[in-house]
C-alpha cells in the first residue's frame, strides 16, 4: 500500500489556481505509485468562513470533473476539502473522489469557535473506504481535537485514519501530541495533511506527518515546503520519502 500526504501553499479563494495545484500534485502521487491522495482542509478554495458560502461545491459540481477522470485514469482515490453545500446547509467538508467515478462526500463533526456562525456540524456523512483489507476513516481539523471523534473511528474498526487539517504553528504542538495518542491507543495508522502556506490571513504550520499504529512518528515534512509525504507499507513496516515541488 502506498499513501500521500499533500502540503499545498493555497491561494486565497482561486479555485482554479488550487485545481492546478492538485492536478499537478495527484500527477506525481501517481508517478510514485500512490493509491490515495489526501489534501489539507477546505483545500480547493483555502480556508473560509466569510466567504465559503460563494465558494461553496456541490456534489455533482462540474469543478469536480478532471478529478474524477485523475481519479479514473490512474486509479487513485483522492481526498480533496472544500466548503460544500448539502441542500439548503453550508458545510466544511471533503469529497471522497474514487476510481470508480464515485464521489461521497465527508463532513466535519466538531466545529471550532466561530465556525458555527457560517456552517453546519454533521455526523450524518461519515463514509470509508478500503485499500488492501485496511479500512479507512476520516477526519477534518477540530475534528481531532475532541477525542470522540478517533474513539469513534476505532469503534468501526478503522485500520488508517486520515486527518485534512489547517493549523497554525501555535496549534501544531497539540496536534502532534494528540494524533501520536490516538495511533497509539487504538492502533490506528494516523496520516496528516496540512498547508504550508497563509490561508484566512494565518500562517499554516505545514509539518504533514504520519505515525504507524504503534504511535511512532515515521516522517513528518518541515514547515514551509510545497509537495508530497509519500508513504509505502510492505509486510507492516512503513517506509516514507518526501518530495518537493
Amino acid at each position: 500500500m502506498i499513501l500521500a500526504a499533500a502540503q499545498t501553499k493555497p491561494t486565497r479563494g482561486d479555485i482554479d489556481s488550487n485545481l492546478l495545484d492538485h492536478y499537478r500534485l495527484i500527477d506525481l502521487a501517481v508517478q510514485n505509485g500512490a493509491q490515495l491522495i489526501a489534501f489539507p482542509e477546505m483545500s480547493i478554495t483555502g480556508y473560509e468562513r466569510e466567504y465559503a458560502q460563494k465558494l461553496a461545491f456541490k456534489k455533482d459540481d462540474s469543478r469536480l470533473d478532471h478529478l474524477k477522470k485523475l481519479a479514473s485514469e490512474n486509479n487513485i482515490i483522492i481526498i480533496a476539502g472544500a466548503p460544500i453545500q448539502i441542500e439548503s446547509q453550508l458545510f466544511i467538508g471533503e469529497f471522497i473522489i474514487s476510481p470508480d467515478n464515485s464521489v461521497v462526500i465527508y463532513t466535519k463533526q466538531f466545529l471550532h469557535e466561530g465556525e458555527d456562525e457560517f456552517f453546519q456540524s454533521s455526523f450524518n456523512h461519515n463514509p470509508m473506504v478500503t485499500i488492501e483489507e485496511q479500512k479507512i476513516s476520516f477526519a477534518i481539523c477540530a475534528d481531532i481535537d475532541n477525542p470522540l471523534h478517533p474513539e469513534n473511528a476505532c469503534k468501526r474498526a478503522t485500520d488508517i485514519y486520515i486527518a485534512s487539517i489547517f493549523f497554525t504553528p501555535n496549534g501544531i504542538p497539540s496536534a502532534y501530541r494528540d494524533l501520536q495518542s490516538y495511533a497509539q491507543k487504538h492502533q490506528m495508522n494516523v496520516l496528516m495533511s496540512n498547508f504550508s502556506g497563509e490561508s484566512w490571513g494565518s500562517p499554516s504550520a505545514g509539518q504533514s506527518a504520519f505515525w504507524n499504529n504503534k504511535g511512532e512518528l515515521v516522517a513528518q515534512m518541515n514547515d514551509s515546503d510545497s509537495g508530497l509525504l509519500i508513504l509505502e507499507n510492505k509486510n507492516d513496516n512503513w517506509t516514507s520519502q518526501i518530495l518537493k515541488i
